[in-house]
């Protein structure tokens, strides 16, 4: 008997990773070079952390995405949550080209404040529609405030330097 795959759960589920992979290019050109020149808190996590949860989040909102795409009938009922996800994904997949591509700090603490108010409205406007949906947007919300503490903290420690950084060349 063949398994019946549901399409728009495996698109909802990949859909999310895709900018997720374009963004690991500029990350892996730069997590051994110029970010371990940073100054970091003791509280940043191990590199080899990041992949595994950031999969497991884009599969999570993807997941969440198509509950709200299914329970709100399409666009018919949520097109506010859903467009509020687009906003994010991209805010989301800007980051790194930002941050490791760019090697601008400071650009990218101010988009990933925008990327975290984007995912505490997803949540809230997720869960209006389907309560499960929201509550998967949970632990992205955790991740994602950790995030923009270490980027925070990051630019702060490091400013003279970072601040030096134009269009990804030292001045």
């Amino acid at each position: 008997m063949p398994v019946k795959v549901s399409w728009p759960i495996v698109i909802g589920v990949i859909h999310p990773n895709i900018g997720g992979w374009v963004g690991s290019y500029f990350t892996r050109r730069n997590v051994n070079t110029w970010y371990q020149t940073l100054k970091k808190p003791s509280w940043t996590p191990p590199n080899w952390m990041f992949g595994p949860i950031w999969t497991t989040l884009y599969c999570s909102m993807g997941y969440s995405s198509y509950l709200v795409w299914k329970d709100g009938d399409g666009f018919e009922r949520a097109a506010l949550p859903l467009s509020i996800y687009g906003t994010n994904l991209l805010l989301n997949w800007a980051w790194s080209p930002i941050y490791f591509g760019l090697k601008n700090v400071k650009w990218a603490l101010y988009e990933i404040v925008l990327l975290w108010g984007s995912t505490a409205a997803m949540a809230i406007s997720f869960y209006k529609v389907n309560k499960l949906a929201g509550c998967l947007i949970i632990p992205y919300f955790v991740w994602t405030s950790l995030a923009t503490a270490l980027n925070y903290v990051i630019y702060r420690d490091n400013k003279p330097n970072v601040e030096a950084v134009t269009d990804g060349k030292m001045k």
